[in-house]
């Protein structure tokens, strides 16, 4: 079994889970390093003191919080550990909501949670009790030196945390002034447009959808370090807006079309 990475209780009333906290989700991402063009060397990334213009030795950074230019506040790991507090250890979950009443927008990470030394049972009172009442349980958790707002519902067999962002996260959308319709739909339009939806509806099936970019990365990769020079397609023109219901014409003639290929992205 994979190992935890992080151990605590849930509390709901005066009931204790103990639960393991384990990672959901896998970044796929293709990373890449910095090396040197000329020569393909590996980039090597110093700590540099800006005062003394030295290197410095690991065991000698520290984290600092900067009150004003130049002048900073420096933090050991156990003062920043400590502002914990009683939250070290603990989600106390402080009120249960149903699941639709979330806007997917305040959802961030996915972790798994398995029950924790002797918490079987309460473990398995908490997924049961939440699955009757089709509610989410809403708490806080600290978690890499900060504070998430966390989402606990069940999932199949196991329970899940979603981390949440808090409404101070989120900007406005009002606030970036964005350019808004000129015009109302008519209602043609509109008729047209929602045919479209319809014609496109399907049930979501993640499986259906791959990650093709990272794949033609990989490709590429692999095409380079096989000696091969790849050719690059040219990149598409931007589409200019055109008749909108010409558009919406042959949008729908095309959904009509029977499908042969599967949603890759």
């Amino acid at each position: 079994m994979a190992r935890s990475i992080w151990n605590g209780t849930i509390t709901f009333g005066l009931i204790a889970v103990p639960i393991k906290v384990h990672s959901a989700t896998e970044d796929q991402s293709v990373h890449f390093h910095q090396v040197h063009a000329v020569d393909g060397a590996r980039i090597k990334q110093k700590r540099i003191c800006s005062k003394e213009g030295k290197e410095v030795p690991y065991k000698e950074v520290a984290k600092g919080y900067e009150v004003r230019s130049g002048r900073f506040v420096v933090l050991s790991q156990e003062e920043i550990d400590a502002a914990a507090g009683e939250r070290a250890h603990l989600i106390e979950l402080e009120e249960f909501v149903r699941h639709e009443q979330i806007d997917p927008v305040f959802y961030d990470r996915t972790y798994y949670l398995g029950a924790g030394d002797d918490g079987a049972d309460a473990y398995r009172l908490l997924h049961e009790a939440l699955e009757r009442s089709e509610r989410v349980g809403i708490g806080r958790w600290v978690f890499h030196n900060r504070e998430y707002l966390a989402a606990i519902r069940p999932l199949e067999n196991v329970i899940v945390l979603h981390t949440m962002r808090f409404a101070e996260e989120l900007v406005p959308a009002k606030s970036l002034k964005l350019q808004g319709p000129s015009r109302r739909p008519g209602k043609r339009e509109l008729d047209m447009a929602a045919s479209l939806v319809d014609a496109l509806y399907s049930p979501f099936d993640p499986h259906a959808f791959e990650d093709s970019y990272r794949e033609r990365v990989l490709a590429l990769i692999e095409a380079k370090a096989k000696g091969q020079e790849p050719e690059l397609p040219e990149r598409e023109a931007e589409q200019e807006p055109g008749d909108l219901m010409a558009a919406l014409q042959a949008s729908l003639d095309a959904s009509r079309r029977p499908k042969t290929t599967a949603r890759r992205g």
